[in-house]
């Protein structure tokens, strides 16, 4: 089982709730930011798309040109999990969610 790694699968309802949460810990949970979350959300799905995409054929496949030659070419599905990613990004920035920013679900005191 060396080759084998834990993968958690996440699920895209607990993203959405956990951008809801942070929206609600901030007191922002109102229409327009709810709307970013939603766009969010459709990125969520297309850079999943994207990989699995990946993962099926690979950064570079095999393909037959339009006389008949075997070729190799770069899937376009890495350049755009690039652009899917960063818009991503840019969503989580204009609603202020950062690792340093985020607020736990179930926060405790702290006691051990």
């Amino acid at each position: 089982d060396h080759g084998r790694r834990n993968k958690v699968r996440i699920k895209k309802g607990d993203v959405r709730e956990s951008l809801i949460e942070q929206l609600k810990e901030k007191g922002a949970d109102v229409a327009c930011f709810s709307d970013l979350i939603e766009d969010y959300m459709k990125l969520w799905s297309i850079k999943n798309k994207l990989v699995t995409d990946i993962n099926k054929r690979g950064v570079v496949y095999e393909d037959v040109s339009s006389v008949g030659i075997p070729m190799k070419k770069n899937n376009p599905s890495v350049k755009e999990i690039v652009n899917v990613n960063r818009q991503m990004l840019s969503i989580l920035e204009k609603l202020g969610i950062s690792t340093e920013k985020c607020v736990a679900s179930g926060d405790d005191d702290g006691d051990l």
